[in-house]
């Protein structure tokens, strides 16, 4: 990504992520949260959410139920994807199982099979923007904060995260409702920063960056003015650089100015930082691997980084209504890219404190309809990985029975009776939980954190 359209993508720091529709939200009632400074002191945690947009499917960690499918469904799946092998634990091999078998058995993921919503199976709500928006928003109502901005709010309310605090968020998806923003905007250092996954630096000025340099930094690098080529005359910038600064209110588009010079010096830092030598789990080349690899160096890098978005751009899109047949080898290079995430994290020694958690709006009915695919869904699966020191990974977790309704596209996967399961909301609640919140419920509609991970 060239600099020009980097920073189309990504507002300087201090600047907000523009929200779908510029839409606001009623504010944060800091007073009814009780937080826990202890938790969150033990904890130390960071996360990376990876959010599956489109709605995966979920029968890459759950075929247990196939050959009951296989009857009723519209097409065969034997006849379409011919390879359906199930793993020990009921996944699907050529979809990532074999990868998703290691993780359960190594103790570092727990696979969710019942992450299912019967509020929208009685409202009849299966609809992209509704259900992404809920989600990232912890939330059924729609004028609340997301979840990174409430997080923000109440960590920020309770001196976690101030001025000096270095890129609390990034996003490596560009604009979501997880930054979702109040009524009152939260403060430019509380905004999600965005990088890509190459860590292009928005913040360099190349020919000019000597200028915003001090005489300690200048001689510390033994920088050459001589060395600058082209662009305008470096000496006429610096001045107006300066001068447009004595034009600019206090706020974000100073703190923009003011903090440029040492956020360049630490992104290239994180660039130029070498991954550990991860043998077979190397990560691969593609460009969802490289995102997830710069996302955990900064992560180890930076521990004022709280929480990491990143969309599974690079993998292709997950609304799967017809032609899915490249469904399992996008799963593959999903839990590729997860597996070496695990093992860098292992290497770093940050296994513990840093986890991934993978999910989407929602994910898909299991009738094969006569595209060839599958059409929306209110189960999905959720994956945890890492952060051992506050969750208690439990391999397996959840049972589905099929549900047939007699009609075409009626034919899905919901929790066996006294099986646990989840409503989606409560991953917010999770989320929030680990980061020192002992209520959480009064954000998340009531719905509690998803409790086999703290048992």
């Amino acid at each position: 990504m060239q600099r020009r359209s980097f920073l189309k993508f990504s507002l300087v720091v201090g600047s907000a992520i523009m929200m779908p529709l510029a839409t606001y939200a009623d504010e944060l009632d800091i007073d009814t949260i009780s937080f826990s400074q202890t938790q969150y002191n033990d904890n130390q945690a960071q996360t990376i959410l990876i959010f599956m947009y489109g709605g995966a499917s979920q029968l890459a960690g759950n075929i247990t139920n196939l050959e009951e499918i296989e009857k009723h469904s519209q097409k065969s799946y034997y006849s379409y994807f011919r390879n359906i092998t199930p793993t020990e634990h009921g996944c699907w091999q050529e979809a990532g199982g074999d990868i998703m078998e290691k993780l359960i058995q190594n103790g570092d993921m727990t696979l969710f099979r019942t992450c299912y919503s019967q509020v929208r199976e009685d409202e009849g709500n299966k609809a992209h923007g509704v259900c992404t928006s809920q989600n990232q928003r912890g939330t059924f109502q729609e004028n609340t904060g997301g979840v990174l901005t409430n997080l923000a709010a109440i960590l920020q309310a309770h001196d976690i995260i101030n001025e000096e605090t270095l890129m609390p968020f990034v996003t490596m998806e560009g604009e979501s409702y997880f930054y979702t923003d109040l009524t009152t905007p939260l403060p430019g250092y509380l905004k999600p920063v965005g990088i890509n996954e190459n860590l292009d630096n928005p913040y360099k000025r190349d020919v000019r960056r000597w200028f915003y340099y001090t005489d300690e930094e200048r001689e510390e690098e033994n920088y050459n003015r001589s060395d600058e080529e082209g662009g305008f005359d470096p000496e006429l910038t610096y001045k107006m650089d300066r001068l447009a600064q004595k034009g600019n209110l206090e706020g974000k588009i100073k703190d923009a100015f003011d903090k440029r010079a040492s956020l360049s010096r630490f992104l290239d830092e994180i660039a130029s930082a070498p991954t550990p030598d991860l043998g077979e789990d190397a990560y691969h080349t593609d460009s969802f691997s490289k995102k997830l690899e710069t996302a955990v160096k900064l992560l180890v890098k930076n521990p004022d980084t709280k929480a990491i978005t990143i969309g599974t751009g690079g993998l292709g899109g997950w609304d799967d209504h017809n032609d899915a047949k490249n469904y399992p080898s996008r799963m593959e290079q999903l839990f590729n890219a997860l597996n070496s995430a695990i093992a860098h994290l292992k290497a770093e020694g940050k296994e513990d404190t840093i986890s991934i958690m993978v999910f989407g709006e929602f994910g898909r009915n299991v009738n094969l309809n006569a595209a060839y695919g599958w059409d929306h869904g209110n189960l999905q699966n959720l994956y945890v990985l890492g952060g051992k020191r506050y969750f208690n990974h439990q391999g397996v977790v959840g049972e589905t029975i099929l549900e047939d309704k007699g009609a075409v596209n009626r034919l899905f996967l919901k929790p066996k009776e006294g099986s646990y399961w989840f409503e989606p909301l409560s991953i917010a609640a999770t989320l929030y939980k680990i980061y020192g919140i002992d209520n959480p419920e009064i954000l998340t509609d009531a719905y509690s954190p998803i409790s086999p991970l703290f048992s």
